[in-house]
């Protein structure tokens, strides 16, 4: 299956790639690689990683079995790595935006004109590596950087002209979200199941089918469109858009564990740290669109 990030849809960690998704798990007797116990228990439905091909021949001959090939496993510290790698492009671009592309009255035409660009450059790489079957990196930082740009230049016009220091607030609320989420899913009071993918996917294309009907309204009839984004309904679709976001984050979580147990190849990391930063960026747009409704309605 494919990712239940909604925010892209994008390759994960699934049976179509050789490894777990949402849909395996392992089951009762069977060990995952990279899990404690004898790695030469039964192989696991629909994880070809748990498999021991030399466990028959050394049997046959009388030899202790060998334990799996775990070279080009994915850890921890590769998703560490790679998402760091991914969000400090992202953030450098944006700083260099920020600082370069001024937003006073005689600049911000041009400023917005090259940050939609890039936006919208951004999100096309975005869709690229999404139906690609494995992660490109150059595509994924590719992305990030021009990402970087457009949010450079959109929270420099929120923080100078709508409401001082909102871009911080902002960055300070994805982390809080980012924290929470980690801290409650370890904990297990967050658990990712078919009934959570499904509620989650569904909810975020309500979402998303709002959102877009009301920029329609917007664009062809003039003003706020029906109201999504200003005043208390944007309010409420804001606080709706940062629960889906944390709810995205869970799933990412679940698709980084699922890959770690079932031995998902080094390259996916890629995959995973692309996944988090859209969700970052998700999160971190929500917040900024609040606080600019928040302050527009002083």
């Amino acid at each position: 299956m494919r990712s239940s990030n909604p925010v892209f849809s994008r390759r994960g960690f699934s049976r179509d790639n050789g490894y777990a998704g949402f849909n395996t798990a392992p089951q009762a007797g069977g060990t995952a690689v990279g899990t404690q116990g004898s790695p030469y228990a039964q192989p696991q439905a629909g994880n070809p990683y748990a498999q021991n091909p030399y466990a028959q021949q050394d049997l046959q001959y009388g030899a202790p079995p060998q334990a799996p090939a775990t070279t080009g496993r994915m850890t921890m510290d590769d998703v560490i790595l790679r998402t760091g790698t991914t969000l400090g492009v992202l953030i450098v671009t944006a700083a260099l935006a920020w600082a370069t592309l001024p937003v006073d009255d005689a600049n911000i035409s041009r400023s917005y004109g090259i940050a939609i660009g890039a936006g919208l450059i951004g999100m096309v790489l975005a869709l690229v590596q999404s139906f690609k079957r494995k992660a490109t990196p150059a595509l994924i930082l590719a992305y990030a950087a021009f990402e970087g740009v457009f949010l450079g230049v959109v929270s420099s016009v929120v923080d100078n002209r709508i409401a001082s220091g909102a871009a911080m607030q902002a960055v300070l609320g994805t982390m809080a979200v980012f924290a929470a989420v980690l801290v409650a899913y370890k904990a297990g009071w967050i658990r990712v199941n078919r009934r959570f993918v499904g509620f989650v996917m569904a909810a975020a294309l309500g979402f998303i089918m709002l959102m877009a009907i009301n920029l329609l309204f917007a664009v062809f009839g003039g003003g706020d469109g029906l109201g999504f984004r200003s005043g208390p309904m944007g309010i409420l679709f804001g606080v709706i858009g940062i629960l889906l976001g944390a709810c995205f984050l869970a799933l990412d979580f679940k698709q980084v564990e699922d890959g770690l147990a079932y031995g998902a190849p080094r390259e996916e990391a890629w995959l995973a740290a692309f996944g988090l930063t859209l969700t970052l960026v998700w999160i971190y747009m929500e917040f900024l669109r609040l606080i600019s409704i928040l302050n527009s309605s002083d």
